[in-house]
């Protein structure tokens, strides 16, 4: 427990620093759990500029995908985004459920949620909201949530099956998610696994995708898929130092590696959890 909260002490640290700083000035900040100056944040982020609803304002550059483009939102719905940020998912989320439904943002960062909130306010947004928590313990109902969304941020969960029986927990009977995350594949070596986290951050806390996709059917989700993946292709130049040539080949093929990508999954008929 206690290097749990070791890690979300030092997570609020580094995200709270960069809730100060523009979008840019993060495309150097190791995805927001580090503080490299050698990060190459292009690795995993995705293009919002012509998303409906996108704010620019709203967008930090943390992302490892749009979970939004695959989440099956409809007018009305009730969408709550896990470590929603300055808002970026929130506010695209209301442009598609509209003024008839609500989005909720739930981040355990203060200053994060007084960004998000900033930003709404300016949008005026009376059915956007965000919420001071924990994702092991999210500040929502029991069966209230029709999707949820995430963009790159349970990898950072310490305790991943809490986190997934909570979203088990919140979504409606039938409801559904759509996260977009990081994980492994196959086995990397310890050493070059730290150094892809020196590159790239958003791979500290990552499982293995088999682990990640395990944990979801155990808490009770069913139809999971994976709507989307892409390989992380790390430099040569790091590559180069742990592995041969054909393992670097293999690499970069994706037969093991670095993967983002954005997984679906549904809950039952029933509320029960």
């Amino acid at each position: 427990m206690e290097k749990n909260q070791e890690i979300k002490t030092k997570v609020i640290e580094i995200y709270s620093e960069i809730a100060n700083q523009s979008k840019t000035e993060n495309a150097n900040s190791c995805c927001g759990v580090g503080g490299c100056s050698t990060v190459d944040h292009e690795v995993f982020a995705e293009d919002y500029s012509k998303v409906k609803g996108y704010v620019s304002d709203a967008d930090l550059g943390l992302g490892c995908g749009i979970p939004t483009e695959f989440a099956q939102i409809k007018a009305g719905d009730v969408v709550l985004d896990l470590g929603s940020g300055a808002g970026n998912d929130c506010f695209v989320a209301r442009e598609i459920t509209g003024p008839s439904g609500k989005v909720i943002g739930v981040d355990m960062t203060p200053v994060m949620i007084q960004k998000a909130r900033k930003n709404a306010e300016k949008l005026q947004f009376n059915n956007v909201e965000f919420r001071h928590g924990e994702i092991e313990n999210l500040p929502v109902n029991d069966c209230t949530v029709d999707v949820i969304v995430s963009n790159c941020v349970l990898n950072l969960v310490p305790d991943k099956e809490k986190a997934f029986q909570e979203m088990y927990r919140v979504l409606q009977p039938e409801g559904h998610f759509s996260v977009s995350d990081v994980v492994l594949k196959g086995d990397l070596p310890p050493a070059l696994k730290h150094d892809a986290e020196m590159y790239a951050g958003c791979v500290s806390g990552a499982i293995q995708l088999d682990k990640y996709m395990g944990l979801l059917e155990k808490v009770g989700f069913e139809h999971l898929s994976i709507q989307k993946e892409k390989v992380t292709i790390l430099p040569d130049e790091i590559l180069e130092k742990y592995l041969n040539k054909e393992e670097i080949n293999l690499y970069k093929q994706g037969e093991f590696g670095i993967l983002s990508i954005t997984v679906y999954g549904k809950k039952g008929s029933t509320c029960c959890c």
